[in-house]
């Protein structure tokens, strides 16, 4: 498998969770025994990525200096109050040097397994002489959860669009992406996108192939509850958490 690096956007404030659970930046949160920082980054370096990127903002990263928060050595850590997550992405672009990287939201909890699965499957939608799609998504069957991002795809899994109004399946938080995205980022702006799934959904209307790959589950870690569905998933129990919110 082809060298790839890792991307995680890890700058956001997680309000919502820090309400109701605890004061800690959702980056610094503890799942079974791992902040989700360094599990992603874990799961990303199993995966197949050689190397990890992150931003996280300038509260988390006085946390993780003052506690000396213990960080894979693959991780390279980089500093920004950025305003919204198609600005993170952005900025984790300026690092990124090779030809596709697999992308992550901090918060996404995947199914075991599941996103080695995922890169690999990437990989054979995204290679060779006649590829299927320029990048993937993963997807996950919506459960009901609030503010969900459908997806609507072809059977063979190309994406028609990114944020209609009703579907079966969401998106999962993990990507799978061209650096050439990138140069659309002044196009991006002019259009006044402000988030993440504006961007994506913006990419196919430019040109850019997607296929939806679906995983078992994934789980949004936005409130309390969630952290509960995280551990049932990761443990093999049925899950009732929040998916689906990119």
């Amino acid at each position: 498998m082809e060298p790839i690096e890792g991307a995680i956007l890890a700058a956001g404030w997680g309000e919502r969770l820090r309400t109701q659970a605890s004061d800690l930046p959702k980056p610094l949160v503890v799942l079974n025994g791992e902040t989700l920082l360094a599990r992603q980054t874990r799961l990303m370096l199993q995966a197949g990525a050689h190397r990890v990127f992150a931003v996280v903002n300038s509260e988390t990263a006085a946390l993780i200096d003052r506690d000396a928060t213990a960080l894979p050595r693959q991780l390279h850590l980089f500093v920004r109050d950025t305003p919204n997550s198609m600005e993170t992405l952005f900025e984790l672009g300026r690092h990124l040097q090779g030809e596709r990287f697999l992308a992550a939201t901090v918060d996404t909890v995947v199914a075991p397994g599941e996103m080695g699965r995922f890169v690999r499957r990437a990989l054979e939608l995204t290679s060779g002489d006649a590829p299927q799609a320029d990048g993937a998504l993963g997807v996950v069957k919506w459960r009901g959860d609030e503010r969900p991002l459908f997806v609507d795809a072809e059977a063979d899994g190309g994406i028609r669009q990114i944020g209609a109004g009703s579907g079966t399946v969401v998106t999962a938080g993990i990507y799978f992406l061209p650096r050439s995205i990138f140069a659309f980022r002044a196009r991006a702006s002019d259009a006044g996108l402000s988030a993440l799934r504006e961007f994506l959904g913006a990419l196919l209307s430019w040109g850019v192939r997607l296929s939806a790959i679906e995983l078992t589950d994934a789980i949004d870690i936005d409130v309390p509850r969630d952290l509960d569905a995280a551990r049932a998933m990761l443990g093999g129990q049925t899950t009732s958490g929040s998916a689906g919110r990119r």
